[in-house]
């Protein structure tokens, strides 16, 4: 009994803050009607203040986007044409009714602030590395303008950093000894020396064969295969690298120091391809474990197959060996499908 009459005191309690039923009144009824309103007018005055906030950064957004909107013209830093290309990579259209180039130039800003990582499908690598040698040349035609272009428009730039064989091979002697800094630095070194050999061959191409299809397929080569070996330069710098490659790459950079490129092709192969019964990682095929799965660990997998940047750079590498056994020639023994007219002379 005492709970009913504390619950009829807490609704009268109610009733009068709510001001429906006024004492000085004397009414003992009110309507529902009356009593939702002053509800409502107290919902609405309670949460006034967060619409007003929501309403101001809604506000401020639309500023923000306004005024990017409304951006200098003079700002645009993409051609129409780089702008088309990468909507269409988007997938988005490439001008809305009524738009500027500016406008679509901003649009596309927008796009790579929201969404900066996009899936571009498969992509021909070896195109996009003719057309950079291309865009390269008009560049430098433009730069060059009264200059000697002829000389020059062509040329690849490289790094140098002054080392030379020699030296690198008096650093390899330590690699292979537990020393992953000292083998990731030795590795790096010898990889940038042969880009440049590589690049100092290619600029002393005479001037028509560089113009020529045949000459830009040769710089295209060279630029993608920079591209390619880029990923695998990070993970040296920063000590990332899987231990296996590591230490294949420990092995063959040492027997192409040693100009024994046999073996340095016959490591590769066994980094690159694998000798596991199922090179790709499977370990369980049904609900019982196979015999041969103690053979499947790291040394036997086909890195080749693991990621698409891992095959890139391995790819990369062979050409770089090529280049290796061109530049620093040895016993036909030793070399892989020697040609002597490949050789070149220092």
């Amino acid at each position: 009994m005492d709970l009913l009459k504390a619950e009829i005191a807490k609704k009268r309690k109610q009733l009068e803050a709510s001001k429906v039923v006024a004492p000085e009144s004397g009414k003992k009824f009110f309507k529902r009607e009356d009593l939702i309103k002053r509800q409502e007018e107290e919902y609405w005055k309670k949460h006034r203040k967060d619409d007003s906030t929501h309403s101001k950064e809604t506000k401020e957004e639309s500023k923000r986007r306004e005024s990017t909107e409304t951006m200098d013209p003079n700002l645009v830093t993409l051609s129409r044409q780089e702008v088309i290309k990468r909507l269409r990579e988007r997938q988005e259209p490439i001008r809305l009714f009524g738009e500027t180039d500016a406008e679509a130039f901003f649009r596309l800003r927008r796009y790579e602030m929201l969404a900066p990582e996009i899936n571009k499908g498969l992509r021909n690598d070896f195109k996009e590395a003719m057309d950079k040698v291309d865009q390269q040349y008009l560049e430098e035609m433009v730069k060059l303008q009264g200059e000697d272009v002829p000389n020059r428009a062509y040329d690849i730039k490289y790094e140098d950093d002054g080392s030379t064989i020699d030296d690198i091979i008096e650093m390899s002697a330590g690699m292979g000894q537990g020393d992953e800094q000292l083998d990731g630095r030795v590795i790096t070194w010898f990889i940038k020396f042969l880009l440049k050999m590589w690049a100092q061959e290619l600029n002393r191409r005479e001037e028509h064969v560089k113009r020529s299809n045949r000459g830009k397929l040769e710089s295209a080569t060279y630029s993608q295969t920079k591209a390619y070996l880029q990923p695998l330069l990070r993970k040296l710098k920063k000590q990332s690298l899987a231990p296996d490659l590591l230490e294949s790459l420990v092995n063959i950079i040492r027997y192409m120091l040693d100009r024994d490129y046999v073996k340095a092709s016959d490591t590769y192969l066994q980094m690159a391809i694998g000798n596991a019964p199922w090179p790709i990682g499977v370990t369980m095929v049904g609900i019982h474990a196979r015999t041969g799965r103690e053979k499947i660990f790291s040394k036997n997998v086909a890195h080749v197959l693991n990621d698409e940047t891992q095959r890139k750079f391995i790819q990369a590498l062979k050409r770089l060996m090529t280049q290796c056994q061109r530049h620093f020639p040895t016993d036909p023994s030793k070399s892989v499908e020697y040609v002597k007219s490949d050789i070149i002379e220092h």
